[in-house]
């Protein structure tokens, strides 16, 4: 009887954890299907079908302003069911709050309904050089210093972090390496006082230079200042901002992303390709013409969205391209579609095929997953390579997206991300 007991109490306990695993999962699952953003164009019918068990409700006091399956709502609360078809539309640009609430009984989470305007772009695909300062010296990381009295130290150990960046020194503000190592120096071995933000904060640390058996004193720490490469420009505004990379500059030891101070962006020539294999990714070789003759522009924000700034007004040669429609992510979908690259003297649109679409993915950079499917593309790259990071990805006449990464496994197949995502930091 006992055993029988303890037996029904472990099934009772087993069937409460699989309840619990199995809402768990089902709570995930509609989070992960359903954005936390949509965007529709003012004036324009966009159709959505998420197939969840969720209602929303879309709070507005412009009565009128917003249709539901083609049919205007006089209420200031309007109601969705999620778990059918279902078509928005826009008389005026605006930002609306959307409620969702499981099985129409919970309030499961907020998402945002952005109204925007419709405008083009000029899809560009030319490949650019990069030169970017940091805002602050790049803390990388820490080593050992050997002292003139033949010992090891470590005088930043639990004061400066990895991706930390030094301010000042002192009080004096330095702008680059040369200007850090030359103030170490003029300490003579005094304790000196690092200003430095970490995670968006200032904080203040006191650190003892040691001095080296060739009289130099270090602190030990491996620092940048600036970075550059090859990446591919992926649009052109009409009003003369750009945006490239689709990803943003990250730091190659840290993998963080770089906070800049300034940067630029130039003309550049693609030299040489290194094909793409199996565990190894390719890349484009090319030279930067760092000069002001052939600077295209200045880099105003660096984003896990990609890089963004102003042309400069000599080039608007580039402005002589056809402009298209975006196309927002609901629009995109499975099938063939065109990338936009310069891999050998000239652009190019080389096919590619759309395999998936999540629109609600959260890692902004790979909400498209790509395969390239051009035998052109394919016999002189091997498929997707590094500097070709902001290709624009086109279908139906629309930019869709950019491209920002390759498989390591596969180099035919990539990530993009799509180009409303990229749009949001010019608005």
């Amino acid at each position: 009887m006992r055993t029988k007991k303890i037996y029904r109490r472990v099934l009772l306990f087993l069937l409460i954890i699989n309840i619990f695993a199995i809402v768990f999962f089902a709570i995930y699952t509609i989070d992960k299907r359903i954005p936390d953003e949509i965007k529709i164009l003012v004036g324009t019918e966009e159709s959505f079908d998420f197939n969840m068990p969720v209602e929303a409700n879309i709070e507005t006091k412009d009565i009128g302003v917003i249709s539901v399956n083609d049919l205007s709502v006089p209420s200031n609360q309007i109601n969705i069911n999620l778990n059918r078809p279902f078509t928005l539309a826009s008389s005026q640009t605006g930002q609306y709050k959307i409620n969702l609430k499981l099985f129409g009984i919970f309030n499961f989470k907020n998402i945002s309904l952005d109204v925007i305007d419709t405008f083009e772009l000029i899809p560009c695909g030319t490949p650019i050089g990069i030169y970017v300062e940091t805002d602050g010296i790049l803390v990388l990381g820490s080593g050992r210093i050997t002292g003139s009295d033949g010992l090891n130290y470590e005088p930043i150990s639990n004061k400066l972090k990895s991706g930390d960046y030094i301010l000042t020194i002192n009080g004096y503000s330095v702008r680059n390496k040369e200007e850090l190592i030359n103030r170490i120096q003029e300490c003579n071995g005094e304790d000196i006082t690092l200003l430095i933000r970490r995670n968006n904060e200032k904080v203040t640390v006191k650190i003892s230079p040691i001095e080296t058996p060739g009289g130099i004193y270090k602190i030990g720490a491996w620092i940048r200042d600036n970075t550059q490469g090859i990446g591919t420009l992926t649009f052109i505004s009409s009003n003369g901002y750009f945006g490239a990379l689709g990803h943003g500059i990250t730091d190659i030891d840290t993998g963080l992303l770089m906070e800049i101070k300034k940067g630029s962006i130039y003309s550049a020539d693609i030299m040489s390709i290194i094909k793409g294999k199996e565990g190894e990714p390719g890349e484009l070789i090319g030279m930067i013409r760092q000069s002001d003759k052939y600077k295209l522009g200045d880099i105003k924000n660096n984003t896990y969205q990609g890089i963004f700034g102003n042309m400069n007004k000599n080039n608007s040669n580039l402005l002589n391209d056809k402009p298209l429609k975006i196309a927002l992510k609901q629009e995109v979908k499975k099938g063939k579609a065109y990338i936009r690259c310069t891999v050998e003297d000239k652009v190019n649109d080389f096919e590619i095929e759309i395999e998936s679409v999540d629109i609600s993915n959260n890692n902004h950079s790979k909400g498209i997953i790509l395969k390239i499917t051009d035998e052109r593309l394919l016999n002189l790259t091997g498929g997707i390579v590094q500097g070709m990071s902001g290709s624009p990805i086109i279908q139906n006449n629309k930019i869709i997206g950019a491209v920002t990464h390759v498989f390591i496994q596969d180099s035919t197949k990539g990530y993009g991300t799509f180009i409303e995502n990229m749009v949001n930091n010019l608005e």
